[in-house]
């Protein structure tokens, strides 16, 4: 086989996993993923299904977001990223994690109460609600995200 050949050969490859990359999430924000792929929207249909009394950002997944990381949780991969109210990050947030199959997806809502003096510790006034049924496991991992915000103590 010709180096031109072996070159262009690993060009092609170094482009491939590129685009795979960009499709699986890389730099995807989660008020984006609804929108990136119909997989994504069935599995966070999955989790409202039985919820009740969601604030309409929650549901559509509206608001502002940073970047999805790749996490691991029992072996699992997962895209774990924050969401909170658009203008109201400090009380209201909301932590989501799609399996990277794309076929099962969980939340935990974080809200505190309006009016929380600054004295006062986030963590001993915030009311938490579990979306999709998440194990002991992928509570951890959805609580240890909450746990590095800055503002969290």
């Amino acid at each position: 086989m010709s180096p031109w050949k072996n070159l262009l050969g690993a060009a092609w490859l170094t482009l491939a996993c590129t685009a795979q990359a960009a499709t699986s999430g890389a730099e995807m924000r989660v008020e984006q993923i609804l929108q990136s792929d119909p997989q994504y929207q069935d599995a966070w249909q999955e989790v409202l299904e039985d919820e009740e009394r969601l604030p309409d950002w929650v549901i559509n997944l509206d608001g502002m977001g940073q970047p999805m990381e790749a996490q691991e949780s029992e072996g699992e991969q997962y895209l774990v990223g924050r969401l909170c109210e658009a203008y109201d990050c400090f009380h209201q947030r909301l932590f989501v994690a799609f399996s990277w199959d794309k076929q099962q997806a969980y939340a935990l809502l974080v809200q505190l109460p309006q009016g929380l003096p600054a004295d006062r510790a986030p963590a001993e006034h915030d009311r938490q609600r579990w979306l999709g049924e998440p194990d002991e496991d992928m509570r951890k991992l959805l609580l240890e995200q909450l746990a590095s915000e800055p503002d969290w103590y």
